[in-house]
């Protein structure tokens, strides 16, 4: 008990003292905080056919709840994923395989320690949301109970579910993290879109959110009498904040199927870890050597022959940077498994034979985000091989390598994205080619600035993720790439935030080269 209990708290310390931690935790503040938008925001969170709720404890309590339960499911895999891997590569799995731990033990304290991490984030939004409340409330007093329900019973078992999907998924995939992350995008996006509005289906919710979206669109169907059937719109909405209408949201009373589900799914996450328990490695990953024959080998003779220096060929310095963009290219192109490549190409098969109102806004961004795991690292990759010494002595690292990596990467979306591109040019739509070759340079910098700023991928990862999450729910502003309906300023705006990434990113590794 004492290893498992250490186990959990070394491993949890050494997560939050994380830079990547501290990132994840200013960026989940300032999401935070626009849960609830402040009086005279032109946007909302949570308005069911033009009415949202007076800003009451209830009100501000369950709609932080499950705004963070989706929120922080969406990025908190990609915060806690890896830690088994983290384990291997510095070896300190190995040392905890050779103590009496078992592997069950040592996967349900990696799953602890990542469900602590995950909800001291969500403590600190608990908080937060709290001094919001003061801030915008319209004249209700705080009934902590309205906070602390809804907490405890959304986000919190949701948190523990993920933490155990991110063990998991790294003990059935092992060291393809391109796998896991791919599949955790898929399985989130398949849980967050099935529309089951069915009363008992929502002890099924890991999230935890339907039955309260359920009963605030049930008070506002009895405020503007309309059926059952009636489908009301529910979710993210930006402008006609005038027009939007008040209702009064008291909060629910959970049944108690609902309440008894939360532990359920608690309970099934632990049975599901024994479950994978025995695919665990435990550090004994074996390398597969190459056979050496041991038969000496009689290599043949032949005479020496006088060489004349004067007449070998002389060489010739190449300083340009073509040479490192192919070979860049075909680091991209190697980059993962082999049989990864057929679900791109269908991507870019149906990029060319589907409806371009469904292949730009929607399979391109899922196309470019499959990239994900050749992008993270596209410049950060020497310092995670331990190469940066040599590269970043090489002649002109700034103007030749890097250069090299972002030209790779460009190529690399844009031509993934070459059928939507030329079925946009036959149309005459110049504007959205140049939205489609903006948003695939601003996101290759976006990859190398946040390489290059933490040395790492994970942050990219996570951004990415939301980016292309927030683009299939068509957030307007979130749209880098241009599938959405915009003024002819946005192109500009786009374009400005291309150039400071890059100057960020460029200025950064020149820092970096000079110390």
């Amino acid at each position: 008990m004492k290893t498992f209990l250490s186990t959990i708290k070394f491993d949890y310390l050494q997560r939050v003292r994380s830079y990547s931690f501290l990132i994840t935790l200013c960026i989940s503040l300032a999401v935070a905080y626009t849960f609830v938008p402040e009086p005279n925001a032109n946007y909302s969170t949570i308005r069911i056919a033009d009415h949202v709720g007076y800003y009451n404890a209830a009100w501000f309590g369950y709609v932080t709840a499950i705004m963070t339960s989706i929120f922080l499911s969406l990025i908190g895999f990609y915060l806690v994923n890896g830690s088994i891997n983290k384990d291997l590569t510095t070896k300190i799995g190995h040392i905890t395989a050779s103590t009496p731990i078992t592997n069950f033990k040592y996967l349900l304290s990696k799953v602890l320690s990542n469900f602590l991490v995950l909800i001291t984030i969500v403590f600190i939004v608990f908080l937060m949301s709290i001094l919001l409340f003061y801030l915008y409330n319209d004249g209700y007093s705080l009934e902590i109970l309205d906070f602390l329900i809804p907490y405890l019973l959304v986000p919190i078992p949701a948190m523990f579910f993920i933490a155990v999907l991110a063990i998991i998924f790294e003990v059935v995939f092992r060291k393809y993290s391109v796998l896991q992350n791919i599949g955790f995008f898929f399985l989130f996006s398949a849980l967050v879109f099935s529309a089951n509005n069915d009363k008992s289906q929502f002890a099924l919710d890991p999230f935890g959110t339907k039955i309260v979206m359920h009963q605030m669109e049930e008070t506002v169907r009895s405020i503007i009498k309309v059926d059952e059937k009636t489908d009301l719109s529910i979710g993210y909405a930006i402008g006609n904040i005038k027009e939007t209408k008040k209702f009064e949201f008291n909060g629910i009373s959970f049944p108690t199927v609902f309440i008894i589900s939360r532990f359920i799914w608690v309970l099934l996450g632990t049975m599901m870890i024994m479950v994978v328990t025995p695919l665990f490695h435990r550090f004994s990953i074996k390398e597969k050597l190459r056979s050496i024959s041991l038969t000496p080998k009689i290599l043949k003779t032949q005479n020496n022959q006088e060489i004349i220096v004067s007449e070998l060929k002389k060489s010739t310095t190449n300083y340009g940077i073509i040479s490192l963009v192919k070979t860049e290219l075909m680091l991209l192109f190697r980059k993962g498994k082999r049989w990864l490549w057929i679900i791109n190409i269908i991507g870019v098969i149906s990029l060319a034979i589907a409806p371009i109102n469904i292949a730009y806004p929607l399979i391109l961004p899922v196309l470019w985000f499959l990239q994900v795991h050749r992008l993270s690292e596209i410049s950060s990759k020497e310092i995670y091989n331990n190469v940066h010494h040599i590269t970043f002595t090489s002649y002109k690292p700034l103007s030749r390598l890097l250069s090299s990596q972002l030209i790779a990467g460009t190529i690399l979306m844009l031509s993934l994205a070459s059928p939507l591109i030329i079925r946009l040019f036959i149309k005459f739509d110049l504007l959205s080619n140049a939205h489609i070759i903006i948003g695939s340079i601003f996101i290759v910098l976006l990859a190398s600035t946040l390489g290059i700023l933490t040395k790492g991928k994970k942050l990219f990862e996570i951004i990415f993720f939301m980016i292309t999450y927030a683009n299939m729910n068509k957030i307007p502003f979130m749209d880098y790439f241009g599938g959405l309906d915009h003024n002819n300023d946005y192109i500009v705006s786009l374009t400005i935030i291309t150039l400071f990434l890059g100057t960020i990113g460029f200025l950064t590794r020149r820092h970096q080269l000079k110390n």
